[in-house]
C-alpha cells in the first residue's frame, strides 16, 4: 500500500483544481466531529443516533464534521455516501472533508491512479458495495483499458460529484478540522493539499507547538489519540467496530464511541 499512497501523492502535481478551505467561528455552536468511517454505514447511522440524544440537550443550531475516509475497506461505501449526500438531521447541518480515499477514487476515475494501485488502498469493498466485482470484472474485460471504461461509467456520477466538491480544511478559531493533519513548520494558510490529506509521520512526531487544536483521522489508532494540540479520531471502525465522535461545545472536548 505504501507505493499505492506515493503514487497517489505524485498526483498532486498535476495541476488538479484546489478544495475549499471553510472557515468558520463554532464558539456558540454546538460541534460534533466523526473519524474515519471507511464503509461502516452501521456505525455512521449510530452515531448520528448518539449525537442525536446529545445534542437535543444543547441549545441552538448544531454542526457534525465528518473527517473523511467514507469509502474502502467497509462493506457499505455507497450507502455513505448517499446518507451523507442526503440532509443533515433536523436542527443540524453538515461539513463533509475529504479524505485521501475519496482523492484516491477520483484520481483512479480520472486515470491517474492505476487500478492495482487502486485495489491496494482496500477499493475492492467500495466497487462490492456497488454492486460490482472486482474479482470477476477482470475476467470479463481482460484489457485493462476496458475495465477500467466500464467502472469509471459504472460508478455513479452523483457520487464522483459529491467527492469532488468536498472541502478539505475548517479552520475555526480554537480548532482546525483536516483530514490527516498538517505541517507544523508552515501557517495554516501555506499548507499543502498533499499534507492535509496524507501527512503522519512529519505532523505526529513534531515538537514543534501547533497553532490550535487539529482534529484528524487517518493514523489509525486503538483508542482516540488525545494529545494537548491534537485529537486523533480515527480508531479503525472498519476492523475495530467503534466510530469515534467528539463534541466541542464551550472550549471543552466530550469523547463518545458508538
Amino acid at each position: 500500500m505504501g507505493e499505492a499512497l506515493a503514487r497517489h501523492s505524485e498526483v498532486w502535481k498535476m495541476g488538479r483544481q484546489p478544495r475549499p478551505r471553510l472557515t468558520l467561528d463554532i464558539a456558540e455552536i454546538p460541534t460534533y466531529a466523526i473519524g474515519d468511517i471507511h464503509g461502516r454505514y452501521d456505525l455512521l447511522l449510530k452515531a448520528e443516533e448518539a449525537i442525536l440524544q446529545d445534542g437535543a440537550r444543547l441549545p441552538g443550531q448544531k454542526l457534525i464534521v465528518t473527517l473523511g475516509d467514507y469509502i474502502d475497506r467497509g462493506p457499505e461505501s455507497a450507502q455513505v455516501i448517499t446518507h451523507l449526500m442526503e440532509p443533515p438531521p433536523d436542527g443540524f447541518d453538515r461539513i463533509c472533508l475529504a479524505g485521501n480515499h475519496e482523492i484516491a477514487m477520483l484520481d483512479y476515475v480520472d486515470g491517474w491512479l492505476p487500478y492495482d494501485d487502486w485495489m491496494r488502498m482496500g477499493s475492492a469493498e467500495s466497487l462490492k458495495s456497488y454492486g460490482l466485482d472486482p474479482e470477476h470484472l477482470p475476467l470479463v474485460f481482460p484489457s485493462g483499458a476496458q475495465l477500467d471504461a466500464f467502472l469509471r461509467q459504472s460508478l455513479p456520477h452523483t457520487h464522483i460529484d459529491f467527492m469532488r466538491a468536498l472541502p478539505i480544511m475548517l479552520d475555526t478559531p480554537s480548532v482546525v478540522f483536516v483530514h490527516a493533519g498538517i505541517d507544523p513548520m508552515l501557517p495554516l494558510s501555506a499548507q499543502t493539499e498533499d499534507d492535509l490529506v496524507l501527512i503522519r509521520h512529519r505532523f505526529l512526531e513534531s515538537r514543534v507547538p501547533l497553532p490550535k487544536l487539529v482534529v484528524h483521522g487517518h493514523t489509525p489508532s486503538d483508542e482516540p489519540d488525545i494529545r494537548p494540540r491534537r485529537l486523533n479520531l480515527d480508531t479503525r471502525a472498519f476492523r475495530s467496530g467503534k466510530l469515534t465522535v467528539a463534541r466541542f461545545w464551550q472550549g471543552r472536548v466530550h469523547l463518545f464511541s458508538t
